[in-house]
């Protein structure tokens, strides 16, 4: 859960002002599931979830902060959804969470589209965003290999490391060519990594 500081635009003020943005960010993921991110302005965002602009502009500086914020506030929704992954295979969680992606292509969109918009030199928010949950998905993941190694039922040559990183650039790329082409499957093709890393 992040801290008051790590929170991507303003909270606002009170009680009444935290439930406000969660409704905005509700509502926002809804209209992106449906539609996706369409490259509209944040005015025109404001219209289609239903509150003024001025309302937006209260809690997000940027269309930018705005769209971060949304797909933060999904991955945690659908993180208190989904029960504890324990202590399973590293290659089963990462299936699972991509299958799961899936299944809201609106926000595979949005993701998507937000990793390659904090590749432009005037993102800062996106930047920061994605680079700390790259860091956080490949520490954890590199640490269920290491998990998966003692256990013995992945090979104990490799180095978790940079197998995590592959791995995750494997499971993000096969999203986007997902999006372009749903006839690919994202579960058989990450699942063979259990082949590669087997003992």
């Amino acid at each position: 859960m992040p801290s008051e500081d790590d929170v991507i635009g303003r909270r606002g003020s009170y009680a009444k002002g935290v439930a406000r943005r969660k409704e905005i960010l509700d509502r926002a993921i809804e209209v992106f599931t449906e539609r996706g991110a369409d490259g509209t302005s944040l005015r025109r965002i404001a219209q289609a979830i239903g509150v003024s602009h001025a309302a937006l502009l209260h809690y997000f500086d940027s269309r930018e902060q705005l769209l971060v914020a949304v797909y933060e506030h999904a991955e945690e929704l659908r993180a208190a959804g989904e029960d504890d992954p324990g202590p399973g295979r590293a290659i089963d969680i990462i299936v699972g969470a991509a299958v799961s992606n899936l299944r809201v292509p609106g926000l595979v969109e949005l993701y998507s589209t937000l990793v390659a918009a904090s590749l432009e030199a005037r993102s800062e928010t996106g930047k920061a965003y994605f680079t700390q949950r790259f860091e956080r998905v490949r520490a954890d993941l590199a640490e269920r290999l290491r998990a998966d190694q003692a256990a013995g039922v992945v090979r104990s040559d490799v180095d978790p490391e940079p197998i995590a990183a592959l791995i995750v650039a494997a499971s993000d790329g096969l999203q986007i060519q997902w999006l372009l082409d749903p006839s690919i499957s994202l579960q058989d093709t990450l699942g063979a990594f259990a082949t590669l890393l087997r003992p």
